[in-house]
């Protein structure tokens, strides 16, 4: 598992590999569809990123939380809209999500992407 001193570095890396995802996809689907007033997909939400297997109390559950997890729901915890996007679809929301959580898992974090309809 990741040494809580590394946290930082992995979250730049994910959160920069996000906010990416983000935009290459409201790109794409711009140039497929032909976008709408708003230059995102209609359907509304949220996404976030779920760490499970790691307690807020652990040092490494206290580092995830310096860079903005907080408590899951049941349990673990959660990043909410990672990559940073301002509108509400939930689409380009997941998209974020999704990146970082591999990002994650690339480095042996048991992570997960969470989303729900507004």
């Amino acid at each position: 598992m990741v040494n809580e001193k590394d946290v930082w570095k992995i979250h730049t890396e994910a959160k920069e590999k996000s906010i990416v995802a983000v935009k290459e996809f409201l790109k794409k689907w711009k140039e497929e569809t032909g976008g709408n007033k708003y230059d995102e997909p209609m359907y509304c939400g949220f996404a976030w990123v779920n760490v499970w297997d790691v307690k807020a109390s652990t040092r490494l559950g206290k580092a995830l939380k310096e860079v903005g997890f907080g408590k899951g729901y049941p349990k673990g915890l959660r990043l909410s809209n990672p990559g940073n996007h301002q509108g509400q679809s939930m689409d380009a929301k997941e998209e974020g999500a999704s990146a970082y959580a591999r990002v994650l898992r690339s480095y042996g974090f048991n992570a997960t992407m969470g989303s729900r309809a507004d």
